[in-house]
């Protein structure tokens, strides 16, 4: 990478067979950048790109390689301020995901008018000759120092978090789930898609005619998928909570309805699917510049929870990380400060619940608060308010104080961060898609692929997730 301060030699200080290197590990980013910086979309050059039944990696394009000795060039020897005439390239061996190279210039010939002619070599790590160049460069006549010559951070958004789970629940059984009132495009979409990639069983609950017109207008099948017949939505969201009762469905997702009609059915104490804990809604948040999922919890149903029923909010939120993988979730109880200060209720709340962890009332994470979000978040800023945690700076779980907190912080997440969110409402007997009209059909399989792992976790006590411990 381009090194922090960069001090180039001029014309007259460079001899015939001085050299520099530098070396570089090619990555996948490396490629799909590279791809977006040139235009050229070539499969071969793209991970996972190069067609069905095709196995072999991907190949760097020769201009990257190329560009390396630019790299060399314009950093090292002769270093800023030098200016090409002209260089050419022979690619002797593929440079594939993983390879490092070391990329060699050396000074061949010296000409007139401050031009020097460079020989160039990169090396695999297995010492094979990658490619062989010459290049002509105009080298500067003055001293140039960068003295902070790094670059701007890039976020690359694959959206493999998400991915993951999906795949992870390929071994598992897809979930008989009651769709409340899919009568629009988008939710009639999100339950067909969950269905073909094997997530849910659909059983369609809603008006009959009004789904059919939903699949007409968007070109979606519905032979073989089962349909309850309902007359409006307040009836739909009771008949799906009945199938549930019924044992004919495990899960329950929202179709195209208002959020509070399916909520009011699930929580009633006669007939809804409440448990001895409170129910509350957790977003999952795939955020391009963390290497993490992150939980936000409640942004959707309790909009100013008291002690206790933070405390189940908790709960619900560290066992669903343990579903989906995370075997020890890290919890930050936040507010607008670290420290406790009366006057900020939110701040006592944390510290309590903090405790609450430490005497077993909550389980199987680790809860640390109150943590603002800097400090939840960034190990950099943790460390510089002296903050000794292992929470502060890894959370993987945010508690909120209210829903117009959490509200705000997922959308932003959402909006401004470009995060994928998927949710999930937990403490139900079973959980429940509580999808947005907005949501795209990916982010409805990534709610899907919640369900199914919850659902999983709440019957066996094992994540699905490969390579994760999380046993309840």
């Amino acid at each position: 990478m381009t090194p922090r301060r960069a001090v180039n030699r001029t014309y007259d200080e460079i001899a015939i067979g001085d050299s520099a290197s530098e070396t570089r590990t090619l990555t996948a980013d490396d490629l799909v950048l590279f791809a977006h910086a040139s235009g050229n979309l070539n499969p071969i050059h793209l991970p996972g790109r190069q067609g069905e039944g095709d196995d072999e990696p991907a190949v760097a394009p020769g201009m990257w390689i190329a560009a390396l000795f630019s790299s060399v060039l314009g950093n090292r020897l002769p270093g800023p301020g030098t200016r090409y005439r002209s260089q050419s390239v022979r690619f002797l061996t593929p440079a594939r995901v993983g390879d490092t190279l070391t990329t060699t210039v050396t000074a061949k010939l010296k000409l007139a008018d401050s031009v020097i002619v460079f020989d160039g070599r990169a090396v695999n790590q297995r010492g094979e000759v990658v490619a062989e160049a010459e290049a002509e460069v105009v080298a500067p006549a003055r001293r140039v120092t960068l003295e902070d010559a790094a670059l701007p951070r890039l976020a690359l958004h694959r959206q493999a978090k998400f991915d993951a789970l999906i795949a992870a629940c390929a071994p598992l059984a897809p979930v008989p789930t009651a769709v409340a009132h899919p009568c629009d495009g988008p939710s009639l979409a999100g339950a067909l898609e969950a269905a073909k990639a094997k997530l849910i069983v659909p059983i369609l609950v809603g008006p009959p005619a009004r789904i059919e017109a939903a699949a007409a207008s968007t070109g979606l099948d519905l032979s073989g998928i089962e349909i309850v017949a309902t007359p409006h939505s307040h009836a739909s969201a009771a008949r799906a909570v009945e199938l549930v009762h019924e044992d004919r469905a495990r899960a329950v997702m929202k179709g195209a309805l208002h959020s509070d009609e399916l909520l009011a059915e699930i929580v009633k104490r006669e007939g809804g699917l409440r448990t001895k804990r409170r129910i509350s809604h957790a977003f999952v948040l795939d955020a391009p510049v963390l290497d993490h999922l992150l939980i936000v919890t409640d942004a959707a149903i309790n909009i100013l929870p008291d002690l206790m029923t933070k405390a189940d909010i908790t709960q619900n939120a560290i066992d669903l990380a343990r579903a989906i993988g995370i075997a020890k979730p890290k919890v930050a109880v936040m507010s607008a400060i670290e420290t406790v200060n009366p006057s900020i209720p939110s701040s006592v709340d944390a510290a309590v619940l903090s405790k609450m962890a430490d005497r077993g009332q909550i389980t199987g994470g680790l809860v640390d608060g109150p943590l603002a979000m800097d400090n939840a978040i960034d190990l950099d800023a943790a460390r510089t308010k002296g903050i000794t945690s292992l929470v502060a700076g890894r959370a993987e779980i945010l508690v909120v104080p209210n829903l117009e907190a959490g509200n705000m912080l997922a959308k932003n997440l959402t909006f401004v961060a470009q995060a994928d969110a998927a949710g999930l409402v937990l403490g139900a007997a079973v959980p429940v898609m509580l999808t947005s009209r907005a949501d795209d059909v990916r982010a409805r399989l990534a709610s899907a692929a919640l369900a199914v792992l919850y659902r999983h976790w709440q019957t066996t006590g094992v994540s699905a997730v490969p390579g994760t411990d999380g046993t309840a």
